[in-house]
């Protein structure tokens, strides 16, 4: 396999410095929050970045999926994804929950497509197996 793209961002301080894509496009400062003994600080944090990088993914593989099945979305279809950062032994891991919202489908429509969405998402194949995701209609 090849790319089809490929992203660069670096990272300065940890959890508490700042983040910048080569391009400039996203440039950051990072805070740790106070849930993790932080100072709550006005930045952003590496979970909400995940969160908002997944959503966007998974919407778009939802995009695709529909396509593929003739599934007309509406354009206020969404997708809210809720990234958790849990302690595991002596490590971290991640729990994510992703909720769409469909309000031209019914619940059992929308589920299904987020179902197979799950099944080509590049975010859900990196952590399949890795990393518990829940998915649900709202």
């Amino acid at each position: 396999m090849t790319n089809l793209y490929t992203a660069q961002a670096t990272a300065t301080g940890g959890r508490a410095g700042h983040a910048k894509t080569d391009d400039g496009r996203l440039d950051v400062n990072l805070s740790v929050p106070a849930a993790i003994g932080g100072d709550d600080g006005s930045g952003t944090n590496p979970e909400q970045l995940f969160a908002a990088g997944y959503a966007a993914c998974f919407q778009g593989a939802l995009g695709v999926v529909a396509r593929r099945q003739k599934v007309e979305l509406s354009d206020d279809s969404t997708i809210t994804a809720r990234v958790g950062l849990q302690r595991a032994g002596l490590a971290f891991a991640l729990d994510v929950e992703l909720e769409g919202h469909f309000p031209n489908l019914s619940a059992e429509e929308g589920l299904a497509l987020m179902q197979a969405a799950h099944e080509v998402c590049p975010y859900s194949v990196a952590t399949r197996g890795n990393v518990d995701v829940r998915l649900s209609v709202r």
